[in-house]
């Protein structure tokens, strides 16, 4: 029972997460159509990152380590391959998302949204979380698939 519902969530953290990151492309289309409402768009990309996002990936890592522990005595080659790419994902994220996010913003406020500047920090950010998006689908994949289980 225990492993039951640690699994389920896991898995609502999962959806959580991942659904979070996807709604960010959506955030941003919306922004750049206007650009009286880009500013909060990115705000909003931020708030969801920091309080939504982060903590449930947070929390996934210690929801897939007890379900490890609870439910084998070893570590199957599907759970090391996804600890290794959620390891990718937090650095990509912390080091490359999230400060170039915040730099955006910074950057939107201070030169508008047409400034070297700020199409810099654009840039980054989505390369950095198009990057991170495709490894949090990866990981997905592996939970699910479990290949060479």
């Amino acid at each position: 029972m225990a492993y039951s519902l640690v699994k389920y969530v896991h898995v609502l953290l999962a959806i959580t997460a991942v659904g979070s990151n996807i709604t960010y492309a959506v955030w941003n289309v919306r922004g750049a159509i206007d650009a009286q409402h880009l500013g909060f768009a990115l705000r909003g990309i931020r708030f969801i990152d920091n309080r939504i996002a982060n903590p449930c990936y947070g929390l996934l890592l210690v929801t897939g380590l007890a379900l490890r522990f609870i439910g084998f005595n070893f570590w199957p080659r599907w759970v090391l391959s996804a600890i290794v790419l959620y390891v990718v994902l937090v650095v990509v994220a912390l080091a490359g998302f999230s400060p170039a996010l915040r730099r955006q913003i910074v950057s939107l406020e201070a030169d508008g949204p047409t400034s070297a500047g700020y199409l810099r920090w654009a840039g980054r950010a989505r390369i950095t979380g198009i990057v991170s998006g495709v490894f949090a689908l990866v990981i997905v994949f592996v939970m699910v698939v479990k290949p060479a289980a």
